[in-house]
This record gives C-alpha cells, structure tokens and sequence, in this order.
C-alpha cells in the first residue's frame, strides 16, 4: 500500500474531525499517517460510526498513527544561546525518505521550524540557512538546495511545506536567493549550472498563463495591467478551506458573499503572512480578505532576483539568447517595480491593487525588499529607511505593519525574515547606525526571552519586551528555525 494520504482520500471523515474538534489543533488530523489502507479506514468508519457508543476520538487513536506530531526540544538549563542553537540544529533535522500520511518524500534530510512544524517549510528554509552558514554546516545548506531542487523538479514548483495538502500553492521564491547563499559561503559558480534547469522550472510555475493574458486581466499568479505590463501576485489553485485551519476557514467564511474567500485565504498563506491586514479591504478583518486583487512588492522582487540569477547562470553557459532574453525581463520588471510599486505620495514601496490601478494603504515591511535587493534608487532608500525608523522600529525590532489588527503578521509582532531583511537594506545604502539599531533591538529581544524561558520563538512582541508575541490561529512556537538563523547571522555581522 501506498503510505501517501491526500486529505480528500478520508475526506468525510476528516471533516466530522475537524468539525468536532478533537483536537485542540486542527493541525493534528493533517499530519496523521494512517495505520491501514485508507479505503479500510473508511469502510470501517461508515460501519461504526452507526453504532451507539461509537467514539470519534478513540477511532482516530486506533487508526493513525500521531508520532511526531509535534517537536519537543530537549532544553539544557543555563546553555549560552550560541551553544543551544547549535545543538537545536540536530534536533530540528529530519528526514523523510518515504511518504507517511501526508508528508512527501525528500531526497536529502533538513531542518524543520519546530513546534507544531515538523516538515519542511520553503522560505523559512532561505532563513534557517542564513544560520547554518554562520554554523560552518555547508552540507546541510547544499541539502535543502537539493530538496527544493527535488520539488521543483517533481511538483513544478516548492510547496509551501512537505505535505500532500500544500500541492495547490508555493511560497516566496527563494530558491535562487539559496543559490547565492551557497555560492557566497563555497565561491563555486558551478552551482548555477547545476541548477539551471531547476531556475527555469521555478520561474515557469510563477509565470504560468502569461501567454494567455490579456490586458486588465490575470491568471493565476500572472497579472497584465491596463498598460499591458505584466505583474505577479500570489495565489492558490484550491477554492475550498484549508484542511491545516479547516474549521477556522468554514467560521470565518459564514458571514462572506465572496466566492473566492477560500482562495483569498490560500493566497496569502501563499505570501507566508497569514494573515496581515494587508491582505483586508477594510483593513481590519479577514471577512474583507482580497490577496488575489493584489499584486505585492515582495513577489515582484523575489522574481526579479530570479530572473537576474536566470541570465547568470545562461551567460555562464553560453546560451546567449537565453542570457538576453531573461537580462531583458530582468530590465522591465526593475522598471516596472518602480512604477507600480514605488508610491510618490508617501514616499514607500505599497503593494498594487489590479482593480483599483493604485497603491494599497497598508504601511507594510515588505517595503524593505528594494533596499535588500538593491532595487532602490538613493532617495528612495533614504525615504524607505526614515519610515522604517518612524514607522517600524521598536525596542524590540522591527514591526511588520503600523495596524494592530489582531493578526499574527501585523503590529506588536517581530518576524526573524525582516530583521534580516531590515538590517542587510539599510547597510545596502549605507545606513548602518539604522542596521545596527535593528540588529541590537531584536537580538537582545531574543537574548531576554531566552534567558526568561529557555526558548527561541518563532515571533516576538516588539514593543513590550516583557511578554511574549500573540495573534494568529496557534500558540506562538518554540523552535525555532528561521529565529535561530537570522540570530547567528546578525551576531556574526
């Protein structure tokens, strides 16, 4: 029998799981590996489900298997922080060289967040390696290269995570970020090469539909403008709740006349921010959510930073009509990206809003993507870093947006990416009192909590260093990768 369980194989009764909320965690019932052929499991419930003592939770026990559902972290009290991270990267690493349940298989083992995350994410994975070159763990860096490699090369694009249920979207594309990660820690321009193919494959899914695109129109992560010019945007291809928050989707949809809510949802768990006011028409609730009206600055970059990396790795080649071809898409989208995304009234980058033709309130950090890439003029730069330092910069690090919406992804909250982010943009454009503020609020920030709990977070509250963040659909988790990363590779610049 094949080990691999897609969610709509035990479709009923995972919903009368989930609806009934066995679990604390909706989460639990994604990641069960199921104990027999899945077509007995479902035989079996049909018939016992109609007897009188029938107990949904003990049948869920009996028939899957729920082992590693959730990592625990072996603490060593008073370990300095450098040192437990260092041990954290082997409790974090695992392997899946056979599908179990929903977890899809990977050629190489990698590092997982932790917490109620125990499989591969895509773009934490960007962040964890940031730490594992400050760790001297080349190997391990060139592992998760090849398993995103393996990914595209079998799915057409990185899921969002490693489960069967995570087919219908990606996440930011870092994968050529990964490559120059790698080439600046081994100077190996040869890993262009290698992964070339991978390149064009990525860069294929993002721009799927484009040849059909007509103007004032879009398909799934491709957008033609008025103008005619071509943007992207995130997206999903499943129209239905998301199994991992299925009950929370079903709740939030009841009071929602548009359609495509579910897809509105996907999408912007597509962006990795679920959720953020800045996905809300109203900004404020997830009721209004409109990701697919949207196209984001931080896409648009990440696809020009892959569109660079795909005229590199032609040129090394030789392939010189290649080379041209993507140098040329590289030009239109930097031009572009000042177009729609550079607001001249507030002097930031804002996200495009397709139906509008205009910029999006929402102050967000996503901002912050043209410094890091190097996609700012100088006076943008310099607009850019004064709203962060407004706007943006607490005593705990950076905020992602100015709204405290209640949502994970917007203000007290503190996310590793984009102090990252934040610290390597202002040191672009020479910056550097900014970039050392930044670096030295959210690593003593992480130092605080981890002396007072003995854990690294996934998020922290920015501007109560006393507590600890909130917000969003789950507890905040102990781990924790990209935190461990983007903490070593801060305290070693």
């Amino acid at each position: 029998m094949s080990n691999q369980l897609y969610i709509n194989d035990i479709q009923v009764l995972f919903d009368d799981v989930q609806r009934l909320q066995i679990f604390e965690d909706q989460k639990m019932m994604t990641d069960a590996v199921p104990l027999l052929p899945i077509s007995e499991i479902n035989k079996k419930y049909e018939q016992e489900k109609k007897k009188e003592d029938f107990d949904l939770q003990i049948f869920v026990m009996t028939n899957f298997d729920f082992l590693g559902a959730k990592i625990s972290i072996q603490k060593i009290d008073h370990l300095p922080i450098e040192d437990h991270i260092e041990r954290l990267w082997d409790q974090l690493t695992r392997t899946a060289y056979e599908e179990k349940g929903t977890l899809l298989k990977l050629p190489k083992p990698y590092i997982v967040p932790g917490g109620r995350f125990n499989e591969f994410f895509y773009w934490d994975s960007y962040f964890i390696m940031l730490g594992l070159q400050s760790s001297g763990r080349i190997e391990m860096m060139e592992n998760i290269i090849e398993n995103c490699s393996y990914l595209i090369q079998n799915v057409g694009f990185v899921p969002n995570a490693s489960r069967t249920h995570f087919l219908s979207r990606s996440q930011p594309p870092y994968f050529s970020l990964m490559l120059d990660l790698l080439f600046e820690t081994t100077q190996d321009e040869s890993i262009y090469v290698k992964y070339h193919d991978t390149l064009e494959k990525e860069y294929a899914f993002w721009m799927d539909g484009e040849g059909d695109l007509e103007v004032d129109s879009s398909i799934k992560r491709v957008v033609r403008t008025k103008e005619g010019d071509i943007l992207n945007r995130y997206y999903d291809a499943e129209n239905n709740p998301r199994p991992e928050s299925y009950l929370i989707d079903i709740e939030d949809a009841r009071n929602v006349v548009d359609e495509e809510f579910y897809r509105n949802i996907r999408s912007a768990c597509e962006s990795g921010w679920d959720f953020s006011s800045r996905w809300f028409a109203d900004g404020e609730n997830i009721e209004t959510i409109e990701t697919l009206n949207l196209a984001q600055v931080d896409l648009n970059c990440l696809l020009w930073h892959l569109e660079q990396t795909l005229a590199k790795s032609s040129m090394l080649q030789n392939f010189n009509d290649k080379k041209n071809y993507f140098t040329e898409r590289a030009a239109s989208r930097r031009q572009i990206i000042d177009t729609y995304f550079w607001d001249e009234k507030t002097k930031m980058y804002k996200d495009y809003h397709i139906k509008k033709n205009t910029n999006t309130p929402s102050e967000h950090i996503a901002a912050l993507y043209p410094l890091f890439l190097e996609l700012a003029n100088d006076e943008q730069a310099s607009c850019v870093a004064k709203i962060i330092e407004e706007k943006f910069l607490y005593q705990g690090g950076l905020v992602t947006t100015t709204k405290n919406s209640g949502q994970q992804w917007d203000l007290p909250n503190a996310w590793a990416p984009y102090q990252w982010l934040g610290f390597k943009g202002a040191k672009n454009y020479g910056f550097h009192g900014l970039a050392e503020t930044i670096k030295n609020n959210w690593c003593s920030n992480v130092e605080r909590v981890y002396n007072n709990t003995g854990k690294l977070m996934e998020k922290y509250n920015a501007l109560d260093s006393e507590t600890i963040a909130g917000g969003g659909e789950y507890p905040n988790q102990d781990g924790f990768g990209w935190t461990n990363g983007v903490y070593l590779k801060l305290k070693q610049n």
